[in-house]
């Protein structure tokens, strides 16, 4: 069995998370001892992952919480969490696509300013060939310059 303080460390957060969890009623399957201290067994570590898992990938408390009382209710709910999972992973799917599309427009800016710094001065990307400029910047260019073209 392990405590708070511990249970917290292996799963990488803090003991005020897990109280928080617990309180929002996340964590049924915890065990307490007779003083009331919440004991973890190695078996909820995994429950202590997947919740970190759907918050970290933007789904609300709330719902955490619906997926863990379906979860208990047993087999009657396998559909809902199959559903719930399955709308997870467009939702996380649309977030890696944003992501790259950042990823993008900052490697992008970091390039212009990699040029900036050995020119000495922002200016000489005003007078730069295009021949000067990576196949991929100017991809990521063309598409940065539509996004702020949309309204034409």
């Amino acid at each position: 069995m392990y405590t708070v303080a511990e249970a917290a460390k292996i799963v990488n957060t803090s003991p005020h998370t897990l109280r928080y969890y617990s309180k929002a009623g996340l964590l049924p399957f915890v065990e307490r001892s007779e003083r009331g201290i919440r004991l973890f067994k190695k078996e909820d570590f995994s429950w202590l992952f997947l919740i970190d898992c759907l918050k970290n990938t933007g789904m609300s408390i709330r719902d955490i919480k619906q997926f863990v009382d379906w979860a208990m209710e047993g087999d009657d709910t396998i559909n809902e969490r199959l559903k719930m999972f399955e709308e997870r992973e467009i939702a996380v799917k649309e977030q890696i696509a944003q992501l790259e599309e950042y990823l993008e427009f900052i490697q992008y800016k970091k390039w212009r300013y990699e040029v900036s710094k050995k020119a000495g001065t922002t200016t000489v990307h005003d007078s730069m060939d295009e021949s000067e400029v990576p196949e991929e910047i100017i991809r990521i260019k063309q598409k940065v310059d539509a996004l702020h073209n949309f309204s034409e």
